[in-house]
């Protein structure tokens, strides 16, 4: 197979590049690419981000955050983490695909490597029954995109802590989870490098050297940026995609118990309701649709307390800042 050179550990320009080569790209043969993103959680297209991350520990971190235009569950990378894309013409109905086809090549290519991997029903491959790779897939007129990773050495505590894990007495249990349950293969072929994995990879993928590049031009460049920038980089798709849902958190602070409950479309509070025994000086109903039509973050919401809430004069002594504390995921 030709393959595609990615533009660098970007993950949003990553996966908009998934999405336009798959829709655009248009090849009469199979295309492949290997790649790599710098601190980032994917969403799965069906996916409710606020219930998959811990918003507060991704902006810490500033681990960035994408909506993908494929199914499956939410995934954290790291420089670790070796990203591969192949996409496919086929000329079958989508019920009669045999997905496992399309990860075969590389399950060879790591197989001649010495790692003994297996593919499972789900499409992920598995050593001595630990996960190391996960995939997901797309069908759109004519072509199919099957893109996964394989985990070489990812940062597991980080993944933990990103993917919706708040409390740090679950952090600890959350991790030794993880890792009985992930492989990481350079545990499992330490004399292997990354380097060694990524060239073992291309060679197989490019029938040992005999297939070239596929080299983009500037225009087909360009308009990978332009998507990239319109809709993956742009919130209303990363977090105004979820799902209609409800969030309810509740704490108690020293001014007394404060609860919230939203209700959210297309990550914008469509209601917002507060309960408790804080003992407000006013009526905070008197600001509840302050509140609806914004995004349901700290930041927005913190903005609208601070101007309607200036002097603390709706929920007593607890102050703005605790009250946005009570959003996380």
């Amino acid at each position: 197979m030709r393959y595609v050179s990615y533009f660098g550990t970007d993950v949003v320009t990553n996966i908009a590049m998934d999405s336009w080569l798959l829709s655009n790209l248009k090849a009469d043969e199979p295309i492949f690419a290997l790649w790599r993103n710098d601190n980032a959680i994917i969403i799965g297209r069906n996916q409710n981000t606020y219930a998959e991350i811990n918003q507060d520990f991704v902006d810490e971190k500033n681990i960035n955050v994408v909506r993908r235009a494929t199914g499956g569950g939410a995934v954290y990378d790291d420089l670790g983490v070796l990203c591969f894309s192949l996409f496919v013409p086929v000329t079958s109905k989508t019920g009669t695909i045999d997905f496992g086809t399309f990860i075969k090549p590389v399950l060879k290519a790591l197989q001649d490597m010495g790692i003994p991997a297996e593919l499972t029903g789900r499409n992920d491959l598995l050593v001595d029954g630990k996960k190391i790779s996960g995939n997901a897939q797309r069908l759109e007129h004519g072509y199919v995109l099957h893109h996964g990773t394989l985990m070489y050495d990812v940062n597991v505590d980080t993944m933990t802590r990103a993917l919706h894990v708040s409390d740090d007495k679950f952090v600890s249990k959350a991790a030794k989870s993880v890792r009985s349950r992930v492989g990481m293969i350079r545990d499992i072929k330490p004399d292997l490098s990354f380097e060694d994995l990524y060239e073992g990879l291309m060679d197989e993928l490019t029938n040992h050297g005999a297939d070239g590049e596929l080299i983009l031009t500037d225009e087909q460049k360009q308009s990978i940026l332009d998507l990239r920038n319109n809709q993956f980089a742009k919130w209303e798709w990363t977090y105004g995609e979820s799902p209609a849902s409800d969030f309810h958190n509740q704490k108690r602070f020293s001014g007394g118990t404060l609860g919230i409950s939203v209700n959210l479309e297309h990550g914008l509070i469509q209601a917002i309701d507060f309960t408790g025994d804080f003992l407000g000086l006013e009526e905070w109903r008197d600001i509840a649709d302050d509140f609806k039509g914004i995004p349901f973050n700290k930041h927005a919401v913190l903005a609208v307390l601070e101007q309607k809430n200036n002097q603390l004069q709706y929920f007593g002594t607890i102050t703005n800042e605790e009250i946005v504390s009570l959003i996380e995921a």
